[in-house]
């Protein structure tokens, strides 16, 4: 019997209008779930796996069937299906815990796997000091804010807008070029996980999304430190099994 692996994933945005085919790429992530239903005891999603997602009261935006569905047969199939939101997909108000069977976290949680003591989050707003960023943040965040967003505007323009928004912001960060490594004494996520283990030294890895580069540092001794990439480009992922972190390039291997 094979050995059973945790897997970690991030930023699939599916539903992306950068996409020049959505369909493709939801089928593609599909087949990586099927893949690592094969020997999975736990899934991560660490956020942004949709590039927009909010819930109506009594309506959830169509498509993503292939993938909801997937994911629902996993869980059913007794595979933990955890979901980090990000924030793209932080609206998320009952339906992917009740009727899909994820276990969704809305803040950085720490783990126990495979005897390993893992911090995981999707990255957004840890040590992040834009001040314009952290505005957006806390409005994404608000309660009064999604509920005006929810009760004031129709589905069709709401979701419209969402999708519009999340284009420009993709396009603005690649023209940018800030989805480049700054380097270790100035990459947010691992200054956050350095000043981070001075509180928590039983800490073995922290695992991040957000940023949408691939990077594997070794912190000290004991910790390691992973930015997993991104299911839109990349195409990366990683298992452990309880000795080795690893990570791959899905059907690149």
């Amino acid at each position: 019997m094979a050995q059973k692996k945790t897997y970690f994933i991030t930023d699939a945005h599916l539903g992306a209008r950068v996409f020049d085919n959505r369909y493709t790429h939801e089928q593609k992530f599909v087949r990586w779930l099927d893949m690592a239903k094969q020997d999975a005891d736990a899934i991560y999603m660490l956020g942004d796996m949709f590039d927009f997602w909010f819930e109506y009261r009594a309506t959830v935006q169509k498509g993503f069937c292939r993938s909801l569905g997937k994911m629902a047969e996993l869980a059913d199939a007794g595979i933990e299906m955890h979901y980090f939101t990000g924030n793209h997909d932080v609206w998320t108000f009952g339906y992917l815990e009740n009727e899909i069977g994820l276990k969704v976290h809305r803040c950085p949680t720490t783990f126990g796997i495979h005897g390993k003591r893992f911090f995981l989050a999707h990255g957004d707003g840890l040590n992040d000091k834009s001040r314009g960023f952290s505005l957006i943040r806390a409005i994404f965040h608000s309660k009064t804010c999604q509920w005006l967003f929810r009760t004031l505007i129709p589905p069709v323009i709401g979701l419209n807008f969402g999708y519009k928004w999340s284009e420009s912001n993709r396009k603005k960060h690649l023209n940018n070029h800030e989805c480049e490594y700054k380097g270790e004494n100035d990459e947010p996520l691992v200054l956050f996980a350095k000043q981070h283990k001075n509180t928590a030294p039983d800490i073995d890895y922290y695992l991040f999304g957000h940023r949408h580069i691939l990077l594997h540092l070794q912190l000290d001794n004991s910790t390691q430190l992973a930015i997993l990439g991104d299911f839109m480009q990349q195409f990366s992922y990683a298992t452990f099994d309880g000795d080795n972190f690893e990570i791959h390039y899905f059907e690149a291997e």
